[in-house]
């Protein structure tokens, strides 16, 4: 499955010239722990989370710092008052056509929340690990329903199929007719399908047509 078919397209953006102030209001409405920050021709150019914004930007209170020197605070540079002052420049990002179990891997690595999703150079959408989770807690019925008009549009055989799913686990049986060429091939073909599924766990191909055990495979 590519990460074009979980990630959210409808992204919020800030300019590299947009205050950090608003910025800050951005984030703490909505939630989010960083936001894209992006050109006039919509190409990534960094990222503001919520670490950048709070930088030397909370007081110490003077009363619980007596031995703190003011002048010392008066003296020092006000910080940067714009996005393109605080931003990352060197954001790591994810391809829209990237293997959606790679990026996982990413996530739980980095420790991160979300990655900018990039289309060539352009901001194509972010996926979180929510996105991902939500991949996985598809109901059994819409898993099954996706799949099954997979297997219907690449065999060009509707109503020669059933397809169930159990927790993950679905399995893809020919009702009708039988392979066109080997039998061993249309399996590994199918388990493809499975495995494009956003949901699918493991991929049991059985029925008419198939010697033996039904074959699995695991995701």
């Amino acid at each position: 499955m590519q990460v074009r078919e979980v990630m959210t397209r409808d992204v919020i953006t800030v300019a590299p010239d947009t205050p950090v102030k608003e910025v800050g209001e951005l984030l703490a409405s909505w939630g989010f722990a960083a936001v894209p920050v992006v050109d006039a021709d919509d190409r990534l150019v960094g990222l503001v989370a919520e670490a950048d914004i709070l930088r030397d930007r909370v007081p110490h209170d003077p009363r619980l710092h007596l031995r703190r020197d003011a002048a010392a605070d008066a003296a020092g540079s006000a910080p940067p008052d714009t996005a393109r002052g605080v931003m990352a420049t060197h954001v790591r990002s994810v391809d829209v056509a990237a293997d959606v179990s790679d990026v996982a891997s990413l996530l739980l690595a980095e420790k991160l929340r979300s990655v900018p999703v990039l289309d060539g150079q352009k901001l194509a959408g972010i996926v979180s690990r929510r996105d991902l989770l939500r991949a996985l807690v598809r109901s059994d019925a819409d898993i099954a329903g996706e799949l099954l008009r997979l297997v219907e549009e690449y065999t060009g055989e509707p109503g020669h199929w059933a397809v169930t799913v159990a927790e993950g686990a679905a399995t893809i049986r020919r009702t009708a007719g039988s392979p066109e060429g080997s039998p061993d091939a249309e399996v590994r073909a199918l388990q493809a399908l499975g495995r494009a599924v956003g949901g699918v766990v493991t991929v049991a191909v059985t029925g008419a047509g198939y010697a033996g055990e039904p074959t699995t495979d695991s995701t």
